[in-house]
């Protein structure tokens, strides 16, 4: 199994980090290839709107780091999408490399039927992690399903969210073992139980 994840926070250790690491270390051990980005650290450009995806080319324009991990998700069984809420949605990071989801659509995918929308092979999954420091679980609630509705026409049929509220720290995410156990619920669900 192959397995892609795009870490959208700012901070290399933060929460959605430190939360979606667990996940990747329990998919390890049941002997999937994971591939981590942290989306912060590398040179990319968020989507310019040229519309050459859909026109003269079958991938997006750009050229920077973010074009290798477009080509991973093409390869992989499972995408994995970690961010905290940051003023009301997923990082600025998170946003950037989600934009550029968008060339995976085929030219005029508004016209055609859902199953015809996409380039990618259908039968992936995803798993968006979303960690924030707000306990109100109605806030924010509606990051997920925006985004799930978008990657569901490219195929991916699976999806799972681990939504971690009243987490500003990491001791609030060490004093929440539940936590944890939904992501080993979630790992034993892709990867069926051991």
């Amino acid at each position: 199994m192959k397995i892609t994840c795009v870490l959208g926070s700012p901070r290399t250790n933060g929460n959605s980090a430190t939360l979606t690491r667990y996940m990747l270390q329990q998919f390890e051990r049941r002997g999937a290839n994971v591939q981590a980005f942290e989306i912060n650290k590398l040179d990319y450009r968020g989507c310019q709107g040229c519309m050459a995806c859909k026109t003269t080319l079958e991938k997006c324009a750009l050229r920077d780091d973010i074009t290798p991990i477009l080509e991973q998700v093409k390869n992989s069984d499972v995408l994995i999408v970690a961010s905290g809420v940051y003023y009301g949605n997923v990082t600025s990071q998170a946003k950037a490399f989600l934009d550029r989801i968008y060339s995976f659509y085929v030219p005029e995918f508004y016209l055609k039927d859902e199953s015809q929308r996409s380039r990618l092979t259908p039968g992936k999954k995803l798993i968006f992690v979303l960690t924030q420091g707000n306990s109100d679980e109605s806030l924010y609630a509606d990051i997920y399903p925006s985004y799930e509705r978008l990657i569901r026409i490219h195929g991916f049929q699976q999806n799972y969210q681990l939504r971690a509220c009243g987490i500003s720290s990491p001791a609030d995410l060490q004093a929440r073992p539940e936590l944890f156990a939904q992501a080993d619920a979630i790992v034993n669900d892709i990867c069926g139980a051991a």
